[in-house]
């Protein structure tokens, strides 16, 4: 590499801009590895053909993981993106085919890694000459009709597929079109496995019971092999979501593959004071609500505002010089439009600095393109004729598009897990490369910026999901009576709670009860489909349709308490680029309509929200007070939208207020809770009255919020909280977290586990943040009901220091 390009003396040249002064926050010099093979003994036609595609040894991880399989075990392999994870699976799923026709489904989350994986995989079967048995298909809802039938009829002994099409397409046709595959079927794959929790994880894990017991019913029970990301449970994880038993699943955790050294930079752009608003960020993110002036400083940190120029700008400055200076370079950032403004902005920038051909090297990526384009694009950075790419986290997973010299991370991206499979796209052979991570305004950015230590030797984040969620089970079960009567011992793949469920269902008439010879059977009753009733992706199933009423086109569905809080009259709402007002939102027909505009301010909803405890299930003292209880509570939730703001996105200041008459929702889920100690109650009302008081359980509601995905994966909007100076249940003051969806998907269970350590780094936060009194990289939430009103840090350390033991220990 030129010494120019060389990643370390790119770091000096950033130090000595001055626009970037004093936001490199940490820099750490990752050192590179060499890999570590193992020999393993393949067949003679498959080891030809591997090398002449370059495979001439086998990564230690991958022959310990083939070999786990070969052994009879399920299998989870959790190592970095980029380490090779495709051929611990291949290999046994060539095997097999060309020893006795066994068979493999390969599940992915997007149809792009299926594509992707559809065209390694058939390379590498004809590579195998005439007669190997192997022959690789994929089967998604991409296909016509015609090529789905051609596929059935083919029999491939590799299928990949989706979970949406196992669900929809071959588990309520398993004895019609697909018992050729359930009954030779060895082999299950279950790809980036990590991103199967919350709802959508919950669903799959039970679409894979129910294909558990298809397999059952035709006599083969398939291995699991499951690839993963690093993460902090990935064997109770992979039996949660597969349906077997963790004892049976063997952990390969070791990366053995080659890697160059990589200089990772935490980048914290510049504060501003409150009569500077260029290049503000909006806590909420509103489409084109983040602006700046390019290259240009935002002025001298001034303390206290907690306000910073926009992480969009900030990267695309970087971007825009990394390419400039000859770096390959990919920047990760959340939104599509986001992706697609930016690199739009960067190629235009190029153009001014005289970088024309650089600039005509710029493209996004992102999942709505047509698979065409994105093959050209992952092509493209193959070969280096595309020089720099935005992108969505379409391409944080396994899709192939070689290694780069540089990634730029656009504000923290949720969890660990994502900054580093994102960081793994850089590195090229034993060149060094760059990452750098830049930091938002929100809590979670700010609280790691401020303590990289925590993101350096932090434990990896768990993957949460309950597939004995009770909203989710009832339809889950009704469809596996379509697929394959039900017996009494399906408890064993549904829980202890399916003889209530099969009950429930028969009462209601979805099921009918047979007396059979061989015992008590149920079948599903009438003749629709239970699959098509629901969706993987949600629980609720109201929706709202968005109507455009120049084209009378539907553009968009929301779920009934989404569009609630979206697509109430008088939202703002972005779709494809384009600004919306609604002008109606119409309940009995479930209809919104919505007109273009040219506004430029953004919404929020205010609500009104109350919280009945139905039940306590758990109990425990906090770790650093034993005198207080933390529960675990089964509780019914009920908000009532109230008004919405219009907001300026650039100061992030109210400009109006209406009131609004919208339907009270209710919610049935899990929360935790505790109480406020009679003392602390007290001493908080001594330090700044009621508004102090109210403040600061307010704050530390908020605070423990926002850090909830430090432990687990998920989203802070994946989480609710209420605090309240007296509430029925306690007669106490009480602060709320619950699990923001129906029935729970385990989130606050686990939070309830390591309570202790949670609220330590609240504590840790709010204390370590100078603003004046609550501001985005501390206790404001872009979720708050209340317009994050009152807020006072000091009440809320003066508690949290009463809640925590001095070391801030977990539980």
């Amino acid at each position: 590499m030129d010494p120019d390009l060389q990643p370390a003396a790119l770091v000096d040249w950033l130090r000595e801009r001055p626009y970037y002064a004093g936001q490199i926050r940490d820099h750490r010099r990752v050192p590179g590895r060499d890999a570590e093979t193992a020999p393993v003994d393949l067949e003679s036609r498959l080891d030809g053909a591997l090398s002449d595609r370059g495979i001439d040894d086998l990564y230690r991880h991958q022959a310990a993981a083939i070999e786990a399989v070969r052994d009879g075990d399920n299998v989870v392999l959790a190592t970095p993106t980029a380490s090779g994870k495709s051929l611990a699976y291949t290999v046994p799923a060539f095997e097999r085919a060309m020893d006795h026709g066994g068979r493999t489904l390969y599940l992915g989350p997007q149809n792009a890694l299926i594509a992707d994986q559809e065209e390694t995989l058939s390379d590498l079967a004809r590579g195998l000459g005439f007669g190997s048995r192997v022959s690789v298909a994929e089967y998604t809802g991409r296909l016509s009709k015609s090529e789905k039938r051609d596929v059935r009829d083919r029999r491939p002994t590799v299928v990949l597929s989706n979970p949406d099409m196992l669900h929809y397409g071959l588990l309520p046709h398993a004895h019609r079109l697909w018992e050729w595959l359930a009954k030779s079927l060895e082999t299950v794959v279950i790809d980036e496995i990590h991103g199967y929790r919350g709802v959508f994880g919950s669903h799959v894990a039970l679409a894979l019971r129910r294909l558990n017991r298809v397999c059952e019913r035709f006599g083969s029970d398939p291995q699991y092999v499951c690839c993963s990301a690093t993460i902090g449970n990935p064997v109770e994880h992979a039996a949660r979501v597969t349906g077997k038993h963790p004892e049976t699943f063997r952990l390969v955790d070791e990366d053995t593959s080659a890697a160059g050294a990589k200089h990772w930079l935490l980048w914290n752009p510049p504060e501003y004071d409150g009569g500077d608003t260029a290049g503000a960020n909006v806590a909420d993110d509103t489409p084109g609500a983040n602006d700046g002036t390019p290259g240009g400083n935002a002025g001298e940190a001034t303390g206290g505002s907690g306000r910073r120029r926009s992480s969009h700008v900030e990267t695309k400055n970087l971007f825009v010089d990394l390419v400039a200076r000859g770096f390959q370079t990919l920047a990760f950032t959340r939104a599509r439009q986001t992706a697609e403004r930016y690199a739009t902005e960067s190629a235009a920038d190029l153009r001014e600095r005289g970088h024309g051909d650089a600039a005509a090297s710029v493209t996004a990526y992102q999942g709505s393109l047509r698979n065409d384009r994105r093959r050209e694009i992952e092509s493209g950075l193959h070969d280096g004729s595309v020089r720099g790419v935005w992108s969505t986290n379409a391409l944080e997973l396994g899709v192939d598009v070689g290694e780069l010299d540089a990634v730029l991370i656009d504000g923290y991206p949720g969890t660990r897990m994502s900054a580093f499979q994102q960081a793994g796209r850089a590195g090229r052979g034993d060149d060094e490369a760059l990452v750098i991570l830049v930091g938002g305004e929100d809590q979670l950015d700010q609280y790691l910026l401020r303590n990289p230590e925590e993101f350096w030797a932090g434990e990896p984040e768990r993957a949460v999901c309950d597939p004995e969620n009770p909203e989710l089970l009832p339809d889950h079960v009704a469809a596996a009576a379509a697929e394959n009567w039900l017996k009494t011992g399906d408890n064993a793949h549904f829980g202890e709670s399916f003889p209530d469920v099969v009950a429930a269902l028969t009462d209601e008439g979805r099921l009918d009860r047979r007396e059979t010879d061989a015992g008590i059977r149920w079948l599903h009753a009438g003749d629709g489909s239970p699959q098509h009733a629901m969706s993987l992706r949600t629980i609720e199933r109201r929706e709202v349709d968005l109507l455009d009423d120049r084209s009378g086109e539907v553009i968009s569905s929301l779920s009934f308490t989404d569009a609630l809080r979206d697509a109430h009259t008088g939202a703002i709402y972005h779709h494809q680029g384009t600004t919306y007002e609604v002008v109606d939102l119409d309940l009995d027909r479930d209809v919104a309509t919505l007109q273009p505009t040219w506004a430029d301010y953004y919404t929020r909803v205010r609500h009104d929200k109350t919280i009945t405890v139905e039940g306590d299930t758990k109990t425990k003292p906090l770790p650093g007070r034993p005198d207080v209880d933390v529960r675990l509570a089964e509780v019914t939730m009920r908000k009532r939208i109230t008004g919405f703001e219009r907001r300026d996105p650039r100061r992030g200041e109210t400009i109006g207020r209406e009131t609004l008459d919208l339907p009270e929702t209710t919610l049935r889920t899990t929360a935790l809770y505790f109480t406020v100690p009679p003392e602390i109650e007290v001493a908080m009302r001594d330090l700044g009255g009621e508004y102090g008081f109210n403040g600061g359980i307010h704050a530390a509601e908020h605070g423990a919020i926002s850090l909830f995905p430090l432990s687990f994966l998920c989203d802070r909007g994946d989480i609710g909280g209420l605090s309240t100076p007296y509430h029925p249940h306690t007669e106490r003051s009480t602060i709320f977290i619950y699990d923001g969806y129906p029935g729970g998907v385990g989130l606050t269970r686990s939070g309830y586990d390591e309570i202790g350590t949670l609220l330590a780094r609240t504590r840790r936060m709010i204390r370590e943040c100078d603003c004046a009194d609550g501001c985005p990289a501390c206790v404001q939430s872009p979720h708050c009901g209340n317009a994050n009103d009152p807020l006072s840090t000091d009440e809320a350390v003066l508690l949290l220091d009463a809640l925590t033991d001095d070391d801030g220990g977990g539980c």
